[in-house]
């Protein structure tokens, strides 16, 4: 009996076509993987934030950034001096478009902030960690959120950073959320 090209194929891979994934799954994944856009940082975006790294000033401070996408390049957005995480929540689109040519309104931005904070230390010690805050609020598109988490890792280790976190909604940037999350580093 001659079987179809496409019988032999999906037997010689049982396993896959009786696993609890299926073969869509991991065929779909593959594609997606492979289609990941890790966005560059842009060579001016590097020198100021490692600038921004051994700055003498010791108030908070922000460089907010994003990805130009027609450039698949990591571009500096915004800084700010003196700012503390209430103000900082404020400057981060929740739903609002930053690409508003590109995004319909009810479409979220993902947001890069280097965040250089004022940290009083329970014992009295004052230090001042650069944290890098990922803001990838709900709504946001899938090839959005593909290309925001693939460069995300490309900028933390160029810019070499160690405290990285996310937040999905912007309402969580408090002063006591960025104090819990430093208290893991103490």
């Amino acid at each position: 009996m001659m079987r179809s090209k496409e019988e032999k194929t999906t037997e010689s891979v049982p396993a896959i076509q009786n696993s609890s994934c299926g073969f869509r799954e991991i065929f779909n994944s593959t594609i997606m993987s492979e289609s990941l856009v890790v966005c560059d940082v842009h060579e001016d975006l590097v020198k100021k934030l490692k600038e921004f790294r051994f700055r003498k000033e010791t108030n908070n401070a922000a460089i907010i950034m994003k990805i130009d996408k027609e450039k698949q390049l990591v571009i500096l957005e915004e800084e700010h001096e003196d700012i503390s995480p209430d103000e900082l929540k404020d400057e981060l689109p929740e739903r609002q478009p930053r690409y508003p040519f590109e995004l319909r309104e009810s479409e979220s931005q993902e947001t890069f902030v280097v965040y250089s904070y004022k940290y009083q230390h329970d014992d009295g010690r004052v230090s001042y960690p650069l944290c890098f805050i990922f803001s990838s609020p709900v709504g946001c598109r899938p090839e959005q959120q593909m290309m925001y988490a693939g460069s995300k890792n490309k900028l933390v280790q160029t810019v070499e950073l160690t405290k990285v976190f996310e937040i999905r909604n912007t309402e969580d940037l408090t002063e006591e959320w960025l104090r819990e999350k430093l208290g893991f580093f103490r």
